[in-house]
């Protein structure tokens, strides 16, 4: 199981768009489109949304992304009639942004508060404050810990974009270690995305925690096939 995503849009057409995009970089993830009136015009439905709801629920919970505020009001309203009101939480972030970094994270098996904060995360080229204070903290912790690092040329056809991108992610996530390339945290999709990396760029693999050393392995395999991506 992992947690569902519903995206609440007032077209139709956005709706599934989001949804089409999202899947496909988390092809299990459940993830569930309610665009528009009950009637396919502009506007948001609330029989929609209440039914998006259970549809999105797999039993980890349910993160919302609304493109304005209206649809916001539309879900609490919805929210207000649900079972289980905890177990779903709505992103305040940028619904196709937000919406491909949440399904990464739930396609890696993060739980519903880390998928919310994966939506949010507005991902920037400056360093992950979060990922490095981790590995400051571990490293005065343990002096024998692991850190390893490699560079990498990216020979990829589309360097570190979209499905590279989400390949990355879910490897870093995978390791009891906190990771980087080019400064910034290897396990956000939208900060690795903001790095622009393009085929023939350099990226600069850091990682510290105990399972540094494989985290950086699993990375360089990965980039030996090329992300799942064509060659460059």
């Amino acid at each position: 199981m992992t947690v569902g995503l519903l995206i609440v849009s007032h077209s139709v057409k956005i709706a599934e768009g989001v949804v089409e995009l999202a899947a496909q970089m988390a092809p299990s993830v459940a993830l569930v489109a309610a665009g528009g009136t009950d009637d396919g015009g502009i506007g948001t439905s609330f029989d929609a949304v209440q039914a998006g709801l259970l549809e999105a629920e797999s039993g980890d919970g349910v993160v919302v992304l609304c493109d304005l505020g209206s649809a916001v009001l539309t879900t609490e309203t919805a929210l207000d009639f649900a079972d289980d009101p905890e177990r779903i939480r709505i992103a305040d972030a940028p619904i196709v942004e937000g919406a491909v970094a949440a399904a990464v994270a739930a396609e890696s098996g993060a739980d519903l508060a880390a998928v919310v904060a994966a939506a949010e995360d507005q991902g920037t080229v400056a360093a992950a404050p979060d990922a490095l204070a981790r590995g400051a903290e571990d490293a005065s912790a343990s002096a024998a810990q692991e850190r390893a690092s490699t560079e990498i040329v990216l020979q990829n056809q589309h360097g570190l974009h979209a499905r590279p991108a989400a390949e990355l992610v879910r490897t870093a996530s995978g390791f009891d270690a906190s990771v980087t390339v080019n400064g910034v945290d290897a396990t956000s999709m939208l900060r690795v995305l903001a790095l622009g990396l393009d085929a023939g760029s350099i990226a600069r693999f850091e990682a510290t925690g105990r399972e540094a050393t494989a985290a950086i392995a699993a990375i360089e395999a990965l980039a030996a096939g090329d992300f799942g991506d064509a060659p460059g």
